[in-house]
């Protein structure tokens, strides 16, 4: 297992949208990195194309982000990691606002209005397909990653006056792969 670089804002694989996975064949090496990679980088949530690998491939780990103490705090707590291949959401509801930032966007956060609860189709390891209800932070991660997959940052959400406050800072992380100073919105 290695780690692998990931992708910043600016980089083309990041505005595309990603191919479906039809060879299961090869990418169980893939998926023990991008784990590797999004514990390294203190992250919830992966995307291949994040990692320049352009398959509709998440993996999703959100520990300890679910609980507070002993008490869970917004959605279900994962026990262990998940991986998520040629995910589809069929079904959304509820509204929730929530802070989110992103790998490949760093030092920028903001309030982002998703869906509270998701049913969301897709395939596992074994080439088996699966149909799952998420709420809370697992649907919040859930939805920002399969929007990496469609090509859509977290920022994309945001109003215009609001995009316009961090046009400079997207600007230096797609030359220098970090802004100068940070932001939250």
């Amino acid at each position: 297992m290695s780690l692998l670089p990931v992708v910043k804002y600016g980089d083309p694989i990041l505005r595309s949208k990603v191919d479906e996975v039809t060879d299961f064949s090869n990418i169980e090496s893939l998926i023990d990195d991008m784990f590797d990679t999004m514990y390294h980088e203190s992250g919830i949530g992966l995307a291949a194309n994040q990692v320049g690998v352009k398959l509709a491939i998440l993996v999703f780990d959100i520990g300890e982000h679910g609980i507070e103490g002993d008490k869970e705090v917004i959605g279900e707590l994962f026990s262990d990691p998940k991986i998520f291949i040629n995910p589809l959401i069929v079904e959304s509801a509820g509204e929730c606002s929530m802070e989110e930032g992103c790998l490949s966007v760093p030092e920028i956060r903001a309030e982002i209005i998703r869906a509270e609860t998701i049913i969301l189709q897709y395939d596992a390891m074994d080439q088996n397909a699966h149909s799952e209800t998420f709420s809370g932070l697992s649907a919040r991660v859930l939805l920002h990653e399969i929007d990496h997959l469609n090509g859509k940052f977290f920022t994309d959400y945001l109003s215009p006056s609001k995009r316009m406050l961090i046009q400079k800072r997207l600007k230096e992380i797609s030359l220098t792969g970090t802004p100068t100073t940070g932001i939250i919105l």
